[in-house]
């Protein structure tokens, strides 16, 4: 697929929609943490679709500059951070405690990715199919290692089998992406979190089917 901003738009548009019937499906008070993840995953996407549109000569500059680094505050201060938070709300007790740690990892990696945001400078360009975003960041092959080690590593270790395929399918993807094409890793990836974030919504509907439901579907 073409990327664009009408791709961005069109991905946000849809995951936010599905996101929201699911939170129609949120049983206990834990599950609103994770169902905030689809939600802020499509935010994200819709906000890209403004930085296609200033790049491309499209609208003031002053709004597409704010919607880089929006995207770039999402991307690296509170995905690394909500990601292993929601995990371990949702976690009993006896996991809560191996995800903590990825949890202070999550905000160690995003205190030094929004300091070096901060510092700038931030670059933003087209190229090809993705945006390329340039942050001057010290040692940044470690910093995104641990970042997906944070955010994948706490969906992996999760006792529940739809947010540990969140994580093996994110893994994968970052692993691909890292190695194909770094100058659009955060765009690219980005955007498959977001698509892929369907899966929590299909474990937030699925825990929400009454138990005779879910043994009904299971027998046929």
């Amino acid at each position: 697929m073409c990327f664009s901003a009408q791709a961005d738009l069109v991905a946000g548009v849809v995951v936010g929609g599905l996101a929201v019937d699911a939170f129609r499906h949120v049983r206990k008070p834990a599950q609103k943490l994770l169902v905030a993840v689809p939600v802020v995953l499509a935010v994200h996407q819709m906000i890209e679709a403004l930085v296609w549109w200033g790049l491309n000569g499209h609208g003031p500059h002053a709004v597409w500059r704010t919607a880089v680094w929006l995207y770039l505050v999402i991307a690296f201060g509170i995905v690394p951070v909500l990601v292993p938070l929601a995990v371990e709300a949702l976690e009993p007790a006896f996991n809560r405690r191996r995800i903590q740690g990825f949890a202070a990892l999550g905000v160690a990696v995003a205190v030094v990715l929004l300091y070096a945001l901060i510092r700038g400078p931030v670059v933003a360009t087209i190229e090809r199919h993705h945006i390329a975003y340039d942050v001057n960041l010290a040692y940044g092959g470690v910093i995104v290692t641990l970042y997906v080690l944070a955010t994948c590593g706490s969906m992996l270790v999760s006792s529940h089998r739809h947010v540990r395929q969140f994580g093996g399918l994110n893994l994968i993807a970052a692993g691909l992406l890292a190695w194909l094409n770094k100058s659009g890793f955060i765009s690219l990836w980005c955007v498959w979190a977001a698509l892929t974030s369907l899966v929590i919504v299909l474990h937030l509907r699925h825990t929400a089917e009454p138990p005779r439901a879910r043994a009904r579907d299971t027998v046929s």
